[in-house]
């Protein structure tokens, strides 16, 4: 006992240092002076009920760009990311046979209208014959009435009316032919016009290229995609949200909607709900149009919170809410002294905090909470 005892004195006289060495500093000497807060008493208010579903940020007009004919790629004239006009050349085909098509249709075309002075001039020399032959047949047969002719003369004057009217008909059916001849051969040449237009693709509205996929040299098939393109300025998110919640969920419903990447909160407005549910997932799809914003794009991540209602529950403002990586906390008024306590949330409507646990109705939360008070330090309450 003699060796042992004074091993025990310095260990309590080491551990008696150590406690005065922590005992907490917070907690201030006596004289310093209070630190003056604000608060608020917590109690029991109404809240909006928040129901949350995740989606996809889409463009609500999106366009694959891709080739009505084949040919080559000879240039493409933008690249992923660009701003582009209606109407603004994308890329360009090879077009040498597409336009020899055009050449020999237009060729055709004009061969055909070539003939047509001469048919018109054939059915107005046939109508004269016409004219001529009624003139001389009436004449013929005043006479033929007065017995004043043969009537073998009075049969070639109906005879020779018979042969103009015919062949007024024979050059009025071939004028009919050459009409249709040239009217056919003007929708060769549209066609190829057309089809030689095909070469020259370009954007079909104002937008920005999110993809490309040719390049020049590239063999352009009909239908296989060149570039994407899509509406700048014109997004919406797409939740899925669960089956059970389809009678809360209307169009017009105004809704938040969080953009993690962006950093901020827009508010939107549900724009279609699609009625057919997912068999697997028991959800169906929401549209949620979203307002112009900077940097928003496809494919980015958002979420949407749906009021459906109110409830009771304690809450707190959003900026007495201390967040430390997953911890939540507020600091309290305990006693004229600054407590830490740590708190479990729910629900964030608005600016504020549904609280699960770690608070009760009475406890006094500073709000807002001076910068660097510390836990322990001496505080005065002011109105």
């Amino acid at each position: 006992m003699k060796t042992v005892t004074p091993v025990l004195l310095l260990a309590a006289a080491f551990l008696a240092g150590c406690g005065s060495s922590h005992r907490p500093a917070r907690e201030g000497a006596q004289g310093d002076p209070p630190v003056p807060v604000q608060t608020f008493t917590v109690a029991v208010e109404e809240i909006p009920s928040v129901y949350e579903a995740v989606g996809t940020v889409r463009a609500r007009m999106a366009a694959v760009i891709a080739a009505k004919v084949m040919g080559y790629v000879r240039d493409v004239k933008v690249t992923a990311g660009d701003r582009v006009r209606q109407g603004q050349l994308l890329v360009e085909l090879d077009a040498r046979d597409l336009e020899a098509g055009y050449r020999q249709a237009e060729a055709a075309f004009n061969e055909a209208r070539s003939a047509q002075p001469e048919v018109d001039n054939a059915v107005n020399a046939a109508r004269a014959q016409l004219e001529l032959a009624e003139v001389t047949f009436r004449r013929m047969q005043d006479l033929f009435e007065k017995k004043s002719i043969s009537r073998q003369e009075f049969d070639e004057a109906a005879a020779r009316l018979k042969v103009a009217r015919a062949s007024l008909a024979m050059a009025q059916a071939r004028q009919a032919q050459l009409e249709s001849k040239i009217a056919q051969a003007e929708a060769a040449r549209r066609a190829a016009e057309v089809m030689r237009g095909y070469a020259r693709i370009t954007a079909p509205f104002d937008g920005i290229v999110t993809e490309r996929t040719a390049e020049p040299g590239h063999l352009a098939a009909p239908g296989a995609p060149l570039l994407s393109l899509e509406r700048e300025g014109g997004y919406r998110l797409e939740v899925s949200v669960e089956e059970s919640r389809l009678a809360a969920i209307r169009v017009g419903q105004s809704v938040e909607v969080i953009v993690d990447a962006l950093d901020r909160t827009l508010r939107g407005r549900v724009s279609e709900v699609v009625p057919a549910v997912d068999a697997a997932a028991r959800a169906f799809t929401v549209k949620i149009d979203l307002p112009a914003a900077p940097q928003l794009r496809s494919g980015l991540f958002g979420r949407a919170r749906f009021e459906l209602g109110r409830r009771q529950a304690i809450a707190a403002p959003a900026g007495a809410v201390i967040q430390r990586g997953q911890l939540f906390s507020v600091m309290v008024v305990e006693e004229g002294r600054a407590r830490n306590r740590f708190i479990t949330v729910g629900q964030r409507a608005g600016d504020r905090f549904e609280v699960l646990s770690g608070l009760q109705t009475g406890d006094r939360v500073i709000y807002p909470a001076p910068a660097g008070l510390a836990d322990g330090a001496r505080v005065e309450v002011r109105p």
